[in-house]
């Protein structure tokens, strides 16, 4: 049975746009519109699980102000959101260069869309650079925690409120912990990265000499909002010593010194998938970028592959506003 296809007139010709087609879009365009339809609803399901799953952790979710707030060669400086807010506006600004792409391409200015293109691919590379820096400072964390039994994350505070890591509280106990390796355990098991810097004992030995650490937990209002509370001496001894059961250092899926597991579950897998598809686009835009270069849409006399190629890097940087928002706004 042969392919019905979509024909402009007579001519006999498979559609590619016109007065008569839809929207007056090339098929070109309307695949992409097809696609970028598509994987919207795909975010969307992501963005709804990951609010459902946090409304139903409100009181434990970590507040985005204590976990993002690293800055790049200013270790120790408490900078909350500076960095993400630094990604978010270089991810936004390459959509802009993107139009001025796409622009110069209707005017078939060969040398602005090379200029434009090439920058738009500087901004992508540099947003794909930074997230996997954030990932790793998700990853390896900051200060440490404890974990109790029901899985609350209980922090260190000092005297004046401020965060203390476990590397500070800590007391050595010698032989309190063995860790797998080639020559202490069975030979093909090497794995020292799966136990934290310092064992529960060693934790709560280290608390108890230290009088001037107190345990900071969160408590929710009656507002839904969330503030900060810190635990009397008494208190702080009495949960750390009868309720804490593990000690945890960064992030992985199953354990993080954040909050709950899912929040990790979902940073990973949202941030991830939507660094997938800007790594994916710098990759294609490199593509579109030595076809310019060699003038082959400009013997086309048309650089519609400039116009595809910018709806899905607008769809993306849109993308990323509304990952921003939820995961790091509100």
């Amino acid at each position: 049975m042969d392919a019905t296809v979509a024909r402009t007139g007579t001519e006999g010709k498979t559609w590619g746009g016109g007065s008569r087609s839809p929207l007056k879009a090339s098929y070109g365009k309307m695949m992409m519109w097809y696609f970028i339809t598509s994987d919207a609803l795909t975010f969307s399901a992501f963005l709804a699980a990951y609010g459902f799953s946090r409304f139903k952790f409100l009181d434990e979710w970590p507040i985005a102000d204590e976990v993002f707030n690293h800055f790049p060669f200013l270790h120790g400086v408490d900078a909350p959101m500076y960095y993400v807010a630094l990604m978010t506006f270089i991810l936004i600004f390459s959509s802009v260069t993107m139009v001025l792409a796409v622009d110069a391409g209707h005017q078939l200015k060969k040398g602005k869309v090379t200029t434009y293109l090439f920058l738009t691919i500087i901004g992508g590379l540099i947003f794909v650079g930074s997230q996997a820096w954030e990932w790793k400072n998700f990853i390896s964390g900051e200060y440490g925690a404890v974990e109790t039994a029901n899985g609350h994350i209980l922090h260190f505070v000092d005297g004046e409120g401020e965060r203390v890591g476990l590397e500070k509280i800590a007391t050595p106990i010698e032989g309190a912990r063995t860790e797998h390796a080639g020559n202490n355990g069975l030979w093909f098991v090497d794995e020292p990265s799966t136990m934290p810097s310092y064992s529960l004992e060693e934790v709560k030995k280290g608390f108890k000499a230290n009088e001037d650490i107190l345990v900071r937990t969160h408590v929710l209002n009656e507002d839904n909002s969330k503030t900060r509370k810190i635990l009397s001496r008494e208190e702080s001894l009495e949960i750390i010593n009868n309720n804490a059961v593990g000690v945890v250092e960064g992030a992985n899926l199953t354990h993080n010194e954040y909050g709950p597991p899912l929040f990790a579950d979902f940073f990973f897998f949202i941030t991830g998938f939507h660094g997938f598809h800007v790594f994916t686009g710098v990759l294609i835009n490199i593509i579109i970028f030595i076809n310019v270069v060699l003038g082959t849409y400009e013997k086309r006399k048309s650089y519609e592959m400039v116009e595809k190629v910018g709806l899905y890097w607008h769809f993306v940087d849109l993308v990323w506003v509304f990952v921003f928002t939820f995961f790091y706004l509100v």
